[in-house]
């Protein structure tokens, strides 16, 4: 009797507090699209731009100055976080030749800590890749000169001794002395479109994730670079559109590289020039050329450089240690696989300062964890072990013999910062609360920077003492915004699972009206991603995409997102489920989450929607129209439509080349399946977009329209694959907004 009267008053009591929760809620503002687009009002604040500095007591981060509407680069202490000096005032800032402030957005120091690069008038041209006019700046004498005359620059890096820089210009790699300024060229047959040193071409920039290509060895007396040759790949031609208010009556081709499944590569070479005899070594790696070299490192050992090969398919991986004098290499580590060995699950190599050997990460027992080994490749010990993955490998403590990691060990919604001993012992968990964490970590490992957030808990940034983890001082809680949410209504996440038809446990999150009432019933508008190895479903706060979806909540939707087969952090078997037919799982599981949620006594099953972007572009088109049942509606932003248009290197990886698979490509494209489509459906794509090209959505649509289906369809004139710039984001989500409420 007691028990059950115990839990009447708790089932009154939990009652009592969703009711009080209810009218809490109602009574804060409901944000507009305007407060979302223009007024960021959910936006967090950070801490940007950290440079750990040498003595290992300060570090610098870049502080905006609004006064001013310049920034500044500041000096912290560590044992503090409190400022103590301003090593660059923006305000201050004068540059010879230069009329009026001289405004960076982006710096770095030298070995000395004496000088600074400034990158001035920043412009991006691809996912990674950006072009500035750079400067040197003395902090002790405050002089402020260019680093070269002619064009913009690229990616200029001091030497680990601080005395050289290098950069690259017009496809070509230079680097200077700062002792005389004197520019040496270190190629000189560099060209667009054909000829690219020291940078990445297109498809290598956008799936191995680097733009610059050099590096410098540990001794500054050497740079390594990459060689592209890409004369032979096909050239896209997007057509830029110009403004006949500014008296331009024709539109411009912009032509470059793009590398379309089964079609030709950049040839790629692997290059060490020597500063000190200005002689250039080729390495040498392989008599297969058509191949991927997607990273280089240098060794503790200045003489001995190392990079990886894969071969096309990405189904082997080779780690290859190179003589830097002669070129000569050795293959060191190889990993096999039926399906493919993922790039980015064995990119965390670290090699050790005692030249003894390498830390690095791989899922070859079926979830990403982390290896030692010894320089000739022999492995020493696998360092973590569990039904769980490593998702960074932050950094090794030599002197504590102490490795750092971030995991997803307590649920693929989580990652928490662990450390670990060398030899696998003494794993020890020093991020305290649930949610996501990033790590910026000290380079002698007795701090760090921590960057928190969960689903209910906006991002706090904090400064930490290793290896324990006490807390030194919190840098960023985001005080503003906690402000702004007891005033303006935020619809957080909740978290759920479920079990298909076929016994497959998925993750997903719930969004719900601020007012909701189980007693009443809803629309649902689901939203995917679902592309391989990816997630949508985490415990973190919200991002500007999911407050549209609080908004779209509180317009009287449930907002669902679910994690199909193919997606991360659940192993390398859940991940690699959807390798050669790209799409066919994917969709069934969208389509059993649709289904599921049918039978929630709250859902409106006539009424369900779909929309996603790019990958997820790709998910709710086919969706909408093989689950042409289930879907009411269907909103697909750049999406692909045939992976047949899409590159190289990331649609190879998981379907093999069309000429190998068509099946793979074509059994599961949208173009395939749009004379299914019944329900409502919105097609939008930018011109400009360079990675999923505009061509897509012209397909597509023309398919459609011979298919005698009705559909509409908008276009942004060139705006890129994010679709943004000036008032175009508040557009496209009024627009869809508007298309959801008139059609779900």
């Amino acid at each position: 009797m007691i028990n059950q009267i115990e839990k009447s008053l708790t089932g009154l009591l939990l009652l009592l507090m969703m009711v009080s929760a209810a009218a809490y809620a109602q009574q804060k503002k409901s944000p507009s699209l305007e407060d979302l687009f223009e007024r960021n009002v959910f936006s967090q604040q950070s801490v940007r731009g950290i440079n750990w500095m040498k003595d290992g007591r300060y570090y610098t981060s870049l502080r905006p100055n609004p006064q001013t509407n310049t920034q500044d680069v500041v000096k912290y202490d560590i044992t503090t976080g409190e400022p103590v000096a301003t090593l660059v005032d923006g305000s201050k800032l004068a540059a010879s030749g230069q009329n009026g402030t001289f405004r960076f957005s982006d710096y770095s120091l030298s070995a000395d800590e004496t000088k600074a690069l400034l990158a001035t008038e920043e412009e991006g041209i691809y996912r990674h890749s950006t072009k500035a006019y750079y400067y040197i700046y003395d902090l002790t004498t405050g002089d402020l000169k260019p680093l070269a005359s002619g064009d913009k620059q690229m990616y200029a890096t001091f030497s680990p001794d601080g005395s050289k820089v290098a950069y690259v210009r017009n496809n070509n790699l230079y680097y200077k002395e700062l002792s005389d300024m004197q520019e040496v060229a270190v190629t000189t047959d560099g060209r667009f479109n054909e000829i690219i040193y020291g940078g990445a071409d297109w498809v290598y920039e956008e799936e191995f994730s680097f733009a610059k290509g050099f590096f410098w060895s540990p001794d500054s007396r050497k740079i390594a670079f990459y060689r592209f040759d890409e004369s032979q790949v096909p050239e896209y031609n997007m057509q830029l559109w110009t403004d006949v208010r500014q008296g331009q009556l024709y539109p411009q081709d912009y032509k470059f590289k793009y590398p379309k499944a089964g079609e030709k590569n950049s040839e790629v070479n692997i290059l060490v020039y020597n500063l000190p005899d200005k002689k250039t070594v080729q390495v040498q790696t392989g008599e297969e050329k058509d191949i991927y070299l997607p990273r280089i490192y240098w060794t503790a050992n200045p003489d001995l450089l190392a990079f990886i090969r894969m071969n096309r398919l990405q189904n082997q991986l080779e780690l290859l240690h190179a003589d830097a004098a002669t070129g000569n290499a050795t293959v060191i580590i190889s990993e096999k696989a039926a399906t493919y060995v993922d790039l980015g699950y064995n990119d965390n190599l670290k090699y050790l300062k005692d030249g003894k050997g390498f830390v690095r990460t791989s899922e070859q027992d079926g979830y990403k964890h982390i290896y030692h080994h010894k320089m000739n490749g022999e492995l020493i010990r696998q360092i973590t072990t569990g039904n769980w993955e490593v998702t960074d490998l932050v950094g090794v403590d030599e002197k504590k013999k102490l490795v750092y990691f971030i995991s997803s060990e307590d649920s693929p919604l989580e990652r928490q910062f662990y450390s670990i001993s060398l030899k696998g012992k003494n794993k020890t968990k020093l991020s305290n609360e649930a949610g996501v964490v990033d790590i910026s970590m000290s380079p002698d490992f007795s701090y760090y920077i921590q960057y928190h957030s969960s689903a209910t808990e906006p991002l706090t940034v904090s400064l930490h003492r290793a290896p324990q983890g006490e807390l030194v001082k919190i840098l960023e809680d985001n005080e503003r915004l906690r402000q702004r949410l007891n005033a303006i209504n935020l619809n957080t996440k909740e978290f759920f699972n479920f079990q298909t038809e076929e016994g497959t446990q998925l993750n997903g999150y719930m969004i719900r009206p601020s007012n909701f009432d189980a007693t009443k019933q809803y629309p649902v508008l689901m939203y995917v991603y679902g592309g391989p190895g990816s997630q949508t479903v985490l415990n973190n706060f919200s991002t500007l995409r999911e407050a549209w979806h609080s908004y779209m909540a509180d317009q009287g939707y449930l907002v669902v997102s679910v994690d199909n087969r193919g997606t991360g952090a659940r192993g390398r078997d859940f991940k690699h489920l959807t390798y050669g037919q790209m799409g066919k799982l994917e969709v069934e599981d969208q389509i059993a989450a649709a289904k599921y949620l049918a039978t929630l006594p709250y859902v409106d099953d006539s009424r369900i929607g779909i929309w996603g972007w790019s990958y997820g572009g790709y998910m709710s088109s086919l969706a909408t129209f093989i689950g042409n049942d289930v879907f009411k509606t269907g909103i697909a932003v750049a999406p692909v439509t045939n992976w047949r248009f899409y590159d190289t290197i990331y649609t190879e990886r998981y379907l093999k080349t069309p000429q190998e698979n068509p099946e793979g490509y074509d059994a599961y494209s949208p173009i395939t399946h749009a004379d299914k489509l019944k329900g409502n459906f919105l097609l939008i794509h930018g011109t400009g977009d360079d990675n999923v090209h505009f061509q897509n959505a012209v397909a597509l649509q023309d398919v459609l329209i011979e298919s005698g289906k009705q559909f509409q369809s908008f276009y942004y004139p060139n705006r890129a694959h994010s679709i943004r710039g000036g008032n175009t984001s508040l557009h496209l989500f009024q627009m869809m907004t508007d298309y959801v409420k008139n059609n779900l």
